[in-house]
């Protein structure tokens, strides 16, 4: 909602709301799928929001885009081939063609419209799009991931907005399951899990549906999000045959390309629980 200068988003039934103050709006389209809208703000720098929810900003979307997908990428042996789920901005898959062993990425989004609109208003965050490693499709994640080859991919980002309408399906055990069928041994799935102190069963839920989908290891970790409910936001991470416990360290630690939020001591970091959430999850 934008009103006398400012975006405000309510966060439904927390009582809290998040406001940027707006210099102007400079993008307003109806996607086949959803309300695209982008603002410039005062502080922010641009702002995507979709069907009045935020999205992304320029100031500080790289904590959710280093941290959906670095953790994952050090945490496999060897990752070569990668399907993200959604990601319509790009900025995830900017982020995972940043590791030379990654040699295919598939990026499967629904609605084309949110990245044309992000490669016009982010083109930093889509600067990776022309890298011929990089695949986009843009058709629905979930029948694409069904569909897949057993063994296909050793990482799959799951990308997506909130667990409503279209993206619902992608936080249940059937699709799970099929992800399951589509990694490769040692593969890891990730997918964004909301805010912990506003959606902790929702997390619960995730834990409980990948375990159900035979992954042999689950695990939550946490980082800062200013633009998001509460501020503090999530990833679920599950892994086929092996533990999360252990990562490739010297690989993080040694990394030939820059990063502003994720660091080897904040993957160890992130994955310490609170204690509300690990009694939630017992």
């Amino acid at each position: 909602m934008q009103k006398d200068g400012w975006y405000t988003e309510e966060w439904a039934g927390q009582g809290s709301a998040i406001s940027l103050r707006v210099k102007e709006k400079v993008h307003d389209e109806q996607s086949v799928y959803q309300r695209i809208e982008i603002f410039e703000t005062e502080t922010f720098g641009t702002l995507m929001t979709l069907d009045g929810l935020v999205m992304v900003t320029d100031r500080d979307n790289f904590v959710y885009h280093e941290m959906m997908s670095h953790p994952a990428l050090f945490t496999h042996h060897h990752p070569r081939k990668v399907l993200i789920i959604g990601g319509g901005d790009c900025g995830t898959l900017r982020e995972v063609l940043k590791h030379d062993e990654v040699e295919h990425v598939d990026q499967v989004e629904l609605d084309e419209r949110v990245t044309r609109v992000s490669e016009r208003f982010f083109p930093e965050l889509c600067a990776a799009n022309d890298d011929p490693r990089a695949h986009l499709h843009f058709q629905d994640g979930i029948q694409w991931v069904k569909d897949a080859k057993a063994g296909s991919y050793d990482v799959i980002i799951v990308d997506s907005t909130d667990p409503v309408g279209p993206a619902a399906g992608l936080f249940g055990q059937a699709f799970y399951a099929d992800c399951y069928r589509a990694l490769n041994r040692d593969g890891i799935v990730v997918g964004q899990s909301e805010s912990p102190l506003f959606h902790s069963d929702l997390i619960k839920s995730m834990h409980e549906a990948l375990r159900q989908a035979n992954f042999l290891d689950v695990a939550t970790l946490h980082f800062p999000q200013c633009t998001y409910p509460s501020g503090w936001w999530s990833a679920t991470l599950a892994r086929k045959d092996a533990t999360l416990a252990t990562f490739r360290e010297e690989a993080c630690c040694e990394r030939p390309f820059a990063t502003r939020y994720y660091n080897d001591g904040i993957h160890r970091a992130a994955f310490a629980s609170p204690e509300f959430l690990f009694k939630a999850l017992l």
